[in-house]
Protein backbone atom coordinates (compact mmCIF):
# COMPACT_ATOMS: atom_id res chain seq x y z
CA UNK A 1 0.00 0.00 0.00
CA UNK A 2 2.62 2.55 0.93
CA UNK A 3 4.29 2.49 -2.49
CA UNK A 4 1.02 3.09 -4.29
CA UNK A 5 -0.03 5.77 -1.80
CA UNK A 6 3.26 7.63 -2.05
CA UNK A 7 3.27 7.54 -5.85
CA UNK A 8 -0.33 8.72 -6.06
CA UNK A 9 0.21 11.51 -3.53
CA UNK A 10 3.22 12.78 -5.43
CA UNK A 11 1.50 12.48 -8.83
CA UNK A 12 -1.55 14.42 -7.62
CA UNK A 13 0.61 17.30 -6.41
CA UNK A 14 2.79 17.39 -9.51
CA UNK A 15 -0.22 17.04 -11.82
CA UNK A 16 -1.68 20.19 -10.36
CA UNK A 17 1.59 22.08 -10.60
CA UNK A 18 1.78 22.63 -6.85
CA UNK A 19 5.14 22.83 -5.15
CA UNK A 20 5.86 20.50 -2.30
CA UNK A 21 6.31 23.53 -0.04
CA UNK A 22 2.87 24.92 -0.96
CA UNK A 23 1.08 21.59 -0.63
CA UNK A 24 2.67 20.97 2.76
CA UNK A 25 1.61 24.41 3.99
CA UNK A 26 -1.92 23.91 2.68
CA UNK A 27 -2.11 20.47 4.30
CA UNK A 28 -0.78 21.72 7.64
CA UNK A 29 2.42 19.67 7.75
CA UNK A 30 6.10 20.35 7.18
CA UNK A 31 7.65 20.03 3.74
CA UNK A 32 9.99 17.39 5.14
CA UNK A 33 7.06 15.27 6.34
CA UNK A 34 5.29 15.58 2.98
CA UNK A 35 8.52 14.53 1.30
CA UNK A 36 8.64 11.44 3.53
CA UNK A 37 5.04 10.59 2.61
CA UNK A 38 5.74 11.08 -1.10
CA UNK A 39 8.87 8.94 -1.14
CA UNK A 40 7.34 6.21 1.01
CA UNK A 41 9.65 6.67 3.99
CA UNK A 42 6.69 7.26 6.31
CA UNK A 43 3.01 6.39 6.36
CA UNK A 44 0.46 9.06 7.27
CA UNK A 45 -2.32 8.82 9.78
CA UNK A 46 -5.99 8.83 8.92
CA UNK A 47 -6.38 12.56 9.60
CA UNK A 48 -3.79 13.39 6.94
CA UNK A 49 -5.32 10.99 4.43
CA UNK A 50 -8.68 12.72 4.90
CA UNK A 51 -7.12 16.18 4.48
CA UNK A 52 -5.24 15.07 1.36
CA UNK A 53 -8.43 13.62 -0.16
CA UNK A 54 -10.25 16.90 0.43
CA UNK A 55 -7.29 18.95 -0.81
CA UNK A 56 -6.92 17.04 -4.07
CA UNK A 57 -10.61 16.24 -4.52
CA UNK A 58 -10.17 12.48 -4.68
CA UNK A 59 -11.56 9.53 -2.77
CA UNK A 60 -9.58 7.70 -0.12
CA UNK A 61 -9.85 4.55 -2.24
CA UNK A 62 -8.07 6.34 -5.07
CA UNK A 63 -5.39 7.83 -2.84
CA UNK A 64 -4.76 4.46 -1.19
CA UNK A 65 -4.59 2.62 -4.50
CA UNK A 66 -7.85 0.73 -4.07
CA UNK A 67 -9.56 2.37 -7.06
CA UNK A 68 -8.41 3.56 -10.46
CA UNK A 69 -11.00 6.35 -10.40
CA UNK A 70 -10.16 9.57 -8.51
CA UNK A 71 -13.79 10.57 -7.97
CA UNK A 72 -16.93 8.94 -6.68
CA UNK A 73 -17.46 6.99 -9.85
CA UNK A 74 -19.27 4.25 -8.00
CA UNK A 75 -21.81 6.74 -6.64
CA UNK A 76 -22.33 8.24 -10.08
CA UNK A 77 -22.61 4.78 -11.62
CA UNK A 78 -25.14 3.79 -8.99
CA UNK A 79 -27.22 6.89 -9.64
CA UNK A 80 -27.11 6.30 -13.40
CA UNK A 81 -28.15 2.69 -12.86
CA UNK A 82 -31.05 3.74 -10.64
CA UNK A 83 -32.18 6.29 -13.22
CA UNK A 84 -32.17 3.60 -15.91
CA UNK A 85 -34.01 1.23 -13.60
CA UNK A 86 -36.69 3.82 -12.85
CA UNK A 87 -37.10 4.43 -16.57
CA UNK A 88 -37.46 0.70 -17.17
CA UNK A 89 -40.07 0.39 -14.41
CA UNK A 90 -42.04 3.31 -15.86
CA UNK A 91 -41.98 1.77 -19.34
CA UNK A 92 -43.01 -1.61 -17.92
CA UNK A 93 -45.91 -0.04 -15.99
CA UNK A 94 -47.03 1.80 -19.13
CA UNK A 95 -46.90 -1.42 -21.13
CA UNK A 96 -48.93 -3.25 -18.47
CA UNK A 97 -51.48 -0.44 -18.39
CA UNK A 98 -51.78 -0.61 -22.16
CA UNK A 99 -52.26 -4.39 -22.07
CA UNK A 100 -54.89 -4.07 -19.31
CA UNK A 101 -56.67 -1.40 -21.38
CA UNK A 102 -56.75 -3.68 -24.42
CA UNK A 103 -58.14 -6.60 -22.37
CA UNK A 104 -61.04 -4.55 -21.06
Amino acid sequence: MERQFSETLSALRKGRGISQRQAAADLGISQALLSHYENGAREPGLAFVCRACDYYGVTADYLLGRSAHPGDVSVRDTRAFLAELKSFVTRAENALNQIEGEES
